[in-house]
């Protein structure tokens, strides 16, 4: 059975080897199926990998209170307002107060101040917080320590410095121990984090820089900053007034966390008369992510997989040119004996051999595709192992599937027919 197996290949080979081009761009529609389905599935793969990772290093046990200022209205012409909204102290208090599931909460002030270094000048954000800030956010430290709870005590003009803030304001020299200006005070640098992961909808502060933060303590940033904010407009003078611009609220269990928010939501939503507040839960955030990433993924494969189809269809149509170009061959195959299935199996067997041939050269192609794209474009992207297995899979298959109708009709001749054709 072997041999015959053996020979009947050997057979099929020469057959597409005397077509070489046709054989060849046969081939390619497979080729390129089944490159499109791993390329799109890695790319798929590592963008939604990042995102997932970036959410669940927001805190699967947090919940997120934002200030959001509401809509501007007909005041907003006048030449000079106060507009006060957004989180207050009393929201802080009754949170840490009322919901005993609350580990600690961590206030957050966002600062509009510029920081400067001898000649450099940035324009981050400026962060006024407490100790349990790193805890809550799983901030890693890239050099010193963080603020500490005497510091927030004894009003300290002290910072910590994001990683992107101390790589730009002093790129050769290590920032610890240095005085730096933030607004119109110097603080000493007590430490330095590494890279925050930013939430997707996190929009800078008007003038601010995209990346980049300095952290200074609560009871610091209020002495000599205060809780108003004025922003000058072209012909109008705007003040704002908020007293937290996020609460961070770390929660005991990851059961709670949905708990919380609504909680949480219903506290904001009876003291608070305008809607000036969002509520970020990065668990939810995080089974959308995975939703999203299973849809992404079914709309990619349908798109691929189309490519497989088209190849498939390929493969018929030039299995179908074949059998009549060989109308005479197959007729002196059943002359010496040759039973049906004897022909089928023959046809069967090229048709594979291109599917195979596509599906190999394709799985090389996709694996490549994704290296090259995470090293030119700078994007993750993730080869699953089951994809070029998928990919192969359906590649063989459709290589059947489309090869059974020409091999059935080469084997449906009548031989006496077939040996008189020219």
């Amino acid at each position: 059975m072997s041999g015959i197996l053996t020979r009947t290949v050997a057979l099929g080979v020469k057959s597409l080897l005397l077509h070489k081009l046709r054989s060849l761009l046969t081939t390619l529609g497979v080729l390129f199926g089944v490159s499109s389905v791993i390329a799109m599935l890695a790319i798929g793969e590592g963008a939604s990998a990042e995102a997932q990772e970036q959410i669940k290093q927001l805190g699967s046990q947090n919940v997120i209170l934002r200030s959001v200022k509401p809509p501007d209205d007909a005041a907003s012409s006048q030449e000079s307002r106060l507009v006060v909204y957004g989180l207050t102290h009393n929201d802080f208090s009754r949170i840490t107060d009322t919901y005993p599931w609350v580990e600690h909460a961590v206030p957050v002030r966002v600062l509009q101040q510029e920081v400067r270094f001898d000649e450099r000048v940035m324009h981050p954000r400026v962060l006024a917080t407490e100790a349990s800030y790193e805890l809550a956010t799983g901030r890693m430290m890239h050099e010193g320590r963080f603020l500490s709870a005497t510091d927030v005590a004894s009003v300290a003009n002290v910072c910590v410095l994001g990683y992107e803030v101390a790589r730009n304001l002093m790129p050769l020299s290590s920032p610890l121990g240095q005085r730096i200006k933030i607004g119109n005070e110097y603080f000493t640098v007590v430490g330095t984090m590494l890279p925050r992961v930013p939430l997707g909808d996190d929009v800078p502060l008007p003038g601010a820089d995209v990346t980049g933060e300095v952290l200074i303590p609560l009871s610091t940033g209020a002495r000599w900053f205060g809780e108003m904010q004025v922003k000058i407009r072209a012909g109008s003078r705007e003040m704002e007034e908020v007293e937290l611009h996020e609460i961070i609220v770390h929660v005991d269990k990851a059961e709670n966390v949905e708990r919380t928010a609504a909680a949480c939501r219903e506290m904001l939503t009876r003291n608070h008369e305008q809607h000036d507040y969002e509520v970020i839960v990065p668990l939810e955030l995080l089974a959308r992510a995975e939703e999203t990433k299973r849809i992404f993924n079914i709309v990619l494969g349908s798109i691929a997989g189309i490519s497989l189809l088209v190849g498939g269809i390929g493969i018929m149509n030039v299995m179908l040119a074949t059998v009549t170009e060989r109308t005479r061959e197959i007729g002196i195959r059943r002359a010496l004996g040759a039973k049906q299935h004897h022909i089928v199996f023959q046809f069967l067997v090229e048709t594979v051999v291109l599917s195979v041939g596509g599906g190999l050269a394709g799985i090389i192609l996709g694996v490549a595709i994704p290296i090259g794209v995470e090293y030119f474009a700078d994007m993750r992207t993730i080869v699953q192992p089951s994809a070029p297995l998928l990919a192969f899979g359906i590649s063989v298959s459709i290589g059947l599937l489309f090869g059974l109708y020409p091999a059935w009709r080469a084997a449906q001749m009548d031989p006496v027919e077939a040996l008189r054709h020219e």
